[in-house]
């Protein structure tokens, strides 16, 4: 525990609500964060406030803030079923480059999951993707986890060097995912590369496009048929990462990300396929990417995330 600790910044004390109400607590007031109480947690969160991938990948910036505005909704929300010790790790500090920064976030989430523990991750960028997978792959190994990205866009760019559009194609290429194990949902046809399409596709990656998510009675239907396919071909000892760039979420529901659309996902929708990766035994990391509060009307996209965290943390199981 001591060495996650000295890797990371404590939380700032100004994100945790409180109504001083005892019939009416709040998640600011639960949650646990002296270091002592670290081993007896369930659910971990650690941020990482920096948005240098989106800088380098020419998105607009601003999702360094993303980590402290979602705290600060998220602990505003009731305890009401939530029944799992949550501790929060604080930031993952942003000195150095940007993949010095994603070293020694391999090394904290690692370490977390090595504990055993649940571990929300807040962006900033959605280049954290690529530390959080290379973390599955170093605790479980690549045939052990199954990898899930909830954009717009299908992250598989190349590009000179490491950004927000390039976290997947890094962790294929490195042989820490393997593609009949990964899930591009709700990528969006005018906003994908046919190029980088038929790189997915002749490599095997599952592709679940929002047309198509949208064809099913439920948002998560045809992507929890995929997945079970998957469960009963390997056993469920299969560990899984969802990562939720906002991205994939319309404009109205969440204006404030790095690249808005009109078109994508609900809120509802989301919500749903937030609960879904709580339903599985082994979902071990649930990323939040791509919160941009400079652009955030009425924190809309800020609370829909909030509300994201507190469903799952009274789903998981």
């Amino acid at each position: 525990m001591s060495d996650i600790l000295q890797l990371t910044t404590r939380p700032d004390p100004d994100v945790f609500f409180s109504r001083n109400d005892p019939n009416d607590p709040r998640i600011g007031e639960i949650v646990r964060i002296a270091d002592e109480e670290y081993e007896a947690s369930d659910i971990v969160i650690l941020g990482c406030p920096q948005d240098e991938g989106v800088r380098r990948n020419r998105g607009r910036v601003g999702a360094a803030q993303g980590p402290d505005a979602i705290r600060r909704q998220f602990y505003r929300l009731t305890t009401f079923n939530i029944k799992r010790k949550i501790f929060d790790l604080g930031n993952m500090p942003v000195r150095g480059t940007l993949e010095e920064i994603h070293s020694a976030m391999v090394d904290v989430v690692s370490k977390v999951l090595e504990d055993g523990k649940r571990l929300i991750v807040l962006g900033g960028g959605n280049d954290i993707s690529y530390a959080d997978g290379c973390a599955m792959a170093r605790v479980f190994g690549p045939d052990q986890w199954i990898g899930v990205n909830i954009d717009a866009h299908l992250d598989v760019r190349i590009a000179a060097e490491r950004n927000s559009g390039t976290p997947y194609r890094q962790l294929l290429e490195e042989g820490h995912l393997r593609p009949e194990y990964f899930y591009e949902v709700g990528y969006q046809s005018h906003l994908t590369s046919p190029i980088y399409y038929e790189y997915i596709r002749s490599l095997g990656v599952h592709r679940i496009s929002l047309e198509l998510l949208r064809s099913r009675a439920e948002a998560d239907l045809e992507l929890k048929e995929q997945i079970r396919e998957k469960f009963i071909g390997h056993s469920t000892s299969l560990n899984t990462f969802f990562g939720f760039d906002l991205d994939a979420v319309r404009m109205a529901d969440a204006p404030g990300t790095s690249t808005p659309s009109p078109l994508g996902l609900r809120a509802g929708e989301f919500i749903q396929l937030v609960k879904y990766a709580a339903s599985l035994a082994n979902t071990r990391i649930i990323e939040f990417t791509e919160v941009n509060p400079l652009y955030d009307t009425d924190d809309r996209t800020v609370k829909l995330v909030a509300v994201a965290m507190h469903r799952f943390c009274t789903g998981v199981q």
